[in-house]
C-alpha cells in the first residue's frame, strides 16, 4: 500500500506501519465478520467503534453509464465519424475471449469469485508487505471496479477536482471503497462485476475497455484475442504507462510471462498453451483510433454541421457543457440524410474544379437537398478541414449562414453574392401578382433617377442608375438585349433590365416575402433577404447555398418549402430516441406560380443563359446561373423533382479587384472570364447527372403552368427610357427563334450588373 499523505500513518516510519496494520486489521476484521456474525456479537469492544463507523459510511454505489462512442452515420448506415471523450466501445462478457476473462482475474485477484468483495487473505498479506517495507496490492477486482466507477461518476459530472488516485487516498477512503465494494457483491452478480470492469479499465493510449483496447493493439475484437495477446492486455491494467505496448513492449513481454504463469499455476491453462504463449512475439498492430470531424471518413463539413445542430439544441441540455457531455460521452447513433455515393461525386467535382492549395483561395462548392422532404443529401467543398495553419486548410463551410435563426454559430461562411439567381424571385412575384410570362416588357430602360418611386409597403427602397445623379445607365451583359422582350425570354436569358421593369410594377414588400417563402434569407444574419437597395435585384446580397438549393426544392417541389434537414435520429446506447428538428414543410409557394417558374428556367437549359451546360436531362430539370462583378461569385442553381443542387465557385476572401476570376487560367483552360454556366455549370450537372442513376432521386415530368400565365397580353408599361449618357445608341436587335442560342450573346455570361 502506498503512503498516504497522513503523517500519522506514514508507512515510511515503524509507528506508522503499526498503525495502519492496526487500522486495516480492524477494518478486515469488522468487515469480515459482518458478512457472517450480527453486528451485537462485536459489541462491547474496540471493533464496536469500527461497525459504527463502516455502518455511517454510504454502503451503495450508483454505476451511471460510462462516457461511450458517438456515432454519426449516413444515409446507408456507414460511419462518417466518431465522438468521444474516452474511446470505449461497451461489449457482452460473452463477447470477450475466455482467456481475458480468466487471465485478469489470475493476475489481479485469483481469489475474485470466492471472496465476498474484499479479501482478508489479500489484505493480510498486503499488511505484512507493508510492515516489512514492501509492498503488495490488496484490491480486488471488485474494490477496483468500485474506484474506477467512482472516478467515472465525477469525471461524467465535470468534478474532476475530486478524483483521488493512488497516496492521495486516505483510509478512510480506502474503508469506504471497501464497504461499497462488499455493497456492490450483494447486488450484482461476480460476471457482472467482472463484466462492468473490463469495460471500464484503461489500457493505456486512450483505450477504455477491453474492446478499444483489442482494437488498438491488435485490430481485432475482444472476443477473438487470442492467448497471448489476453494476457499482455491483462498485464497492462496494472500500471498502463509501465506496460505501455507501443513504447514499452519488453516490459510487456514480462509482465505478459507473469500472467501467463499465474494461469498456469490456477489451472486456468495447460503446459503446453502455457508454453507456446511464452514463446509467442508480441506484434501490435497499432490502430490507433482518431474522432471527430477532422477524421471523418467523408464530408468532414456535412459533420461539423450535424455537431453543431447537436451543440446548439436546448433539446440535447440545457448548458453548452451538457450539450457537449450529451455529444462526446452518450454512446449516441446519430443518423442522417448524407448519402454517400452522390457525396462522392460531390467531392470529387470541386476537388476537379479548383485545388485546395490555390494561392488565391478561391472556393468549390456544391450542396444538395431533397426536393419535399428538405433532406440534405451532399455538402462538398475543396478546401481541407483542417484547424493547422496551412495553405488549403479553411474551417468555414461554404454551404451555410453563419448563424442559425437563433444566433448560434453554424461555422458558416455567411453566404456569397448571388447576382441573378435572385431573379427567379423576382419573377415568381411577377406570377404571383396575376401577371402573364408572355407580357412584353420594354428591356431598353436603363434610367431610373434619383428619388424613382420603388413601391414597398413594408418598407423604403433607395438606389437608381442615372448619369445625371453620378451613376452609369442600369447595364445588361451583353450590349444587344435592350429590347422589348416578353417577361419569360428576360427570365432564361437573364437580362437586368427586364428585372428591373417587371419589379418596378411590383411591391418590393412582397417581392421580398416571397424570397423568404422560398427559403431564402441573408447569409450573415439570418434576417429576410434585405431589398432596401435596388441592387440587391440582381443579387448584392449575400445567401448561403443550402438557402438557394432550398429554394429551386421549394420551385421543385410545387411550391412547398421544407427546412433543411442533416438528422434522422439520435439514439444513445441504452435504445433511447431523442427528438431531431424536422424539416417543418409547408406550402409556402402556390403550385401554379412554382410551375411557371420551373417552366421558364427549363427554357434557361435549352436556350439561354445556360444552354451549354452538361446536363444529360433538360427535359424534366430547371437551373438559373449567376455571376456577379469581376465574376468573382459564380453560380448554377437548379432542380428537378428528384434532388435540388446549389453550385458555386468563386473567390472566398473577397469580392474587391485583387479576387476577379477574369483573364485568368484554372486547370490549364484560359477564361476571359469564368461564369456561372463554367465551372459551377460543371459541378451543377455532375452532381445532377449522377442523381439521375439513383432511383429514389427519379425525376418526373414538369408540370404546364396554367393557360393564364402563358396569355399574350398589353406590353407593360412602366417606368422611363431616357438613353442618354449611354457609350452608344441603343439598337433593337431580333429576338432569336426558339430553341436556338443568342448569336451575339456570350454563353451562360449574364453578370448581376
Amino acid at each position: 500500500m502506498k503512503a498516504t499523505k497522513n503523517r500519522l500513518f506514514d508507512t515510511r516510519t515503524i509507528l506508522g506501519r503499526l498503525l495502519l496494520l492496526g487500522v486495516i486489521s480492524i477494518a478486515c476484521g469488522t468487515l469480515v465478520a459482518g458478512l457472517f456474525v450480527p453486528g451485537t456479537a462485536l459489541a462491547a469492544t474496540v471493533a464496536d467503534d469500527s461497525i459504527s463507523m463502516f455502518t455511517n459510511l454510504p454502503g451503495t454505489l450508483d454505476v451511471d453509464p460510462p462516457a461511450q462512442t458517438t456515432k454519426v452515420l449516413a444515409s446507408d448506415g456507414s460511419v462518417i465519424a466518431r465522438f468521444y471523450a474516452e474511446d470505449r466501445h461497451d461489449v457482452t462478457l460473452a463477447n470477450m475471449s475466455p482467456y481475458i476473462k480468466t487471465g485478469i482475474v489470475a493476475i489481479e485477484d485469483a481469489r475474485f469469485y470466492q471472496h465476498g468483495g474484499i479479501d482478508p487473505t489479500g489484505i493480510l498479506r498486503a499488511v505484512v508487505a507493508t510492515v516489512q517495507g514492501g509492498r503488495e496490492g490488496a484490491s480486488t477486482i471488485t474494490q477496483q471496479y468500485v474506484n474506477n466507477v467512482i472516478i467515472q461518476n465525477l469525471v461524467s459530472k465535470g468534478d474532476t477536482s475530486q478524483v483521488k488516485l493512488g497516496a492521495q487516498k486516505t483510509v478512510g477512503d480506502k474503508l469506504k471503497e471497501m464497504r461499497m465494494a462488499i455493497a456492490m457483491e450483494k447486488k450484482y452478480s461476480k460476471d457482472q462485476i467482472l463484466q462492468g470492469y473490463l469495460n471500464l479499465i484503461y489500457f493505456g493510449n486512450g483505450a477504455y475497455g477491453i474492446q478499444a483496447a483489442s482494437k488498438l493493439y491488435f485490430n481485432t475484437d475482444a472476443k477473438n484475442l487470442t492467448l497471448p495477446q489476453a494476457a499482455a492486455l491483462a498485464g497492462v491494467v496494472n500500471s498502463p504507462s509501465v506496460y505501455d505496448p507501443v513504447a514499452h513492449p519488453d516490459n510487456v513481454v514480462t509482465r505478459r510471462n507473469e500472467v501467463l504463469g499465474k494461469m498456469l499455476a490456477q489451472k486456468k491453462i495447460t503446459q503446453k498453451q502455457h508454453d507456446a504463449a511464452v514463446k509467442a512475439t508480441l506484434t501490435v498492430h497499432l490502430n490507433k483510433p482518431s474522432q471527430g470531424c477532422v477524421a471523418a471518413a467523408m464530408a468532414p463539413y456535412f459533420c461539423d454541421y450535424v455537431q453543431q445542430l447537436v451543440l446548439n439544441n436546448p433539446a440535447f441540455g440545457a448548458t453548452p457543457e451538457e450539450r457537449n457531455k450529451f455529444l462526446y460521452q452518450g454512446g449516441l447513433t446519430i443518423k442522417t440524410t448524407l448519402d454517400p455515393k452522390l457525396q462522392q461525386v460531390a467531392q470529387d467535382q470541386v476537388n476537379a474544379t479548383m485545388s485546395a492549395t490555390d494561392p488565391l483561395q478561391r472556393g468549390a462548392a456544391v450542396v444538395s437537398v431533397q426536393p419535399g422532404t428538405g433532406k440534405v443529401l451532399t455538402m462538398a467543398q475543396n478546401t481541407i478541414y483542417n484547424p493547422a495553419s496551412k495553405p488549403g486548410n479553411y474551417m468555414g463551410n461554404f454551404a451555410l449562414p453563419l448563424n442559425d435563426a437563433k444566433g448560434n454559430s453554424l461555422h458558416g461562411a455567411g453566404g456569397f453574392q448571388i447576382g441573378s439567381t435572385f431573379k427567379p424571385i423576382v419573377y415568381a412575384e411577377w406570377l404571383n401578382s396575376g401577371h402573364s410570362m408572355m407580357t412584353m416588357v420594354n428591356g431598353a430602360v436603363r434610367d431610373y433617377p434619383m428619388g424613382y418611386n420603388w413601391k414597398n409597403s413594408c418598407g423604403k427602397t433607395t438606389g437608381w442608375y442615372d448619369p445625371a445623379s453620378g451613376t452609369k445607365l442600369l447595364p445588361n451583359d451583353d450590349p444587344n438585349h435592350y429590347y422589348p422582350m416578353t417577361a419569360l425570354e428576360g427570365l432564361y436569358n437573364s437580362i437586368n433590365t427586364i428585372t428591373f421593369q417587371t419589379a418596378a410594377a411590383l411591391d418590393f414588400c412582397n417581392i421580398q416575402k416571397m424570397a423568404t417563402a422560398a427559403g431564402i434569407a441573408d447569409g450573415a444574419t439570418n434576417k429576410p433577404y434585405d431589398l432596401s437597395n435596388i441592387s440587391n435585384l440582381i443579387g448584392s446580397e449575400n445567401v448561403a447555398p443550402i438557402n438557394m438549393a432550398t429554394m429551386m426544392a421549394t420551385f421543385a417541389s410545387g411550391g412547398v418549402r421544407c427546412d433543411p434537414i442533416a438528422l434522422t435520429s439520435i439514439t444513445d446506447n441504452t435504445g433511447k430516441s431523442y427528438p431531431v428538428p424536422g424539416a417543418n414543410c409547408q406550402q409556402t409557394i402556390s403550385r401554379e406560380v412554382a410551375n411557371g417558374v420551373k417552366y421558364t428556367l427549363q427554357q434557361m437549359l435549352v436556350r439561354g443563359s445556360g444552354y451549354l451546360i452538361p446536363l444529360n436531362d433538360k427535359a424534366t430539370a430547371f437551373a438559373k446561373t449567376g455571376t456577379t462583378d469581376g465574376n468573382t461569385n459564380t453560380w448554377t442553381i437548379g432542380a428537378n423533382s428528384g434532388i435540388s443542387t446549389a453550385s458555386w465557385f468563386g473567390s472566398y476572401k473577397g469580392i474587391g479587384p485583387f479576387w476577379v476570376n477574369q483573364d485568368i487560367t484554372i486547370n490549364g483552360h484560359y477564361w476571359v472570364g469564368v461564369d456561372g454556366a463554367n465551372l459551377a455549370g460543371t459541378q451543377w450537372a455532375g452532381v445532377m447527372n449522377a442523381a439521375a442513376g439513383i432511383p429514389a432521386y427519379a425525376a418526373q415530368p414538369l408540370e404546364k403552368p396554367p393557360a393564364s400565365m402563358l396569355a399574350t397580353t398589353a406590353p407593360l408599361v412602366v417606368g422611363v427610357n431616357d438613353p442618354k449618357g449611354t457609350d452608344a445608341p441603343v439598337q433593337p436587335v431580333v429576338p432569336p427563334a426558339p430553341n436556338q442560342a443568342p448569336a451575339t450573346t456570350k454563353p451562360g455570361s449574364h453578370k448581376k450588373k
